[in-house]
């Protein structure tokens, strides 16, 4: 160790370069997850709702007889496969984040690890 508790310079240059790979992954990753197309349905599957792997929706599709049985129970069944969806996403985009970092705890905003 060198003087006054720094690091040496091997082990700065290693992790600089540790670092400029993560960042390359991450580009990596930010593209493999706008590519993603991850689906999320209600529980009686008459709407679903596919969106990215950054949770940008990308569509939508309504079974036509659930419009037939009104308004709320047609925005109730949205709802449920928007969150079906998000789960989706977001559960995919945090274990592809662990995989990235090896596991590392970044506590990154906007991905909870509690349910």
């Amino acid at each position: 160790m060198a003087a006054f508790g720094l690091p040496n310079f091997g082990q700065l240059t290693e992790a600089l370069r540790k670092a400029q790979q993560i960042q390359k992954d991450a580009q990596k990753l930010q593209e493999e997850l706008e590519a993603l197309e991850l689906e999320g349905s209600s529980i009686n599957g008459k709407a679903i709702v596919w969106l990215s792997g950054n949770q940008e929706p990308i569509r939508v599709k309504i079974d036509p007889s659930l419009l037939k049985e009104g308004h709320e129970a047609t925005e109730a069944s949205i709802l449920e496969a928007f969150k079906a969806a998000y789960e989706n996403s977001t559960t995919t985009m945090k274990n592809k984040m662990e995989d990235l970092t090896g596991g590392l705890n970044l506590n990154l905003p906007g991905i909870s690890t509690e349910n």
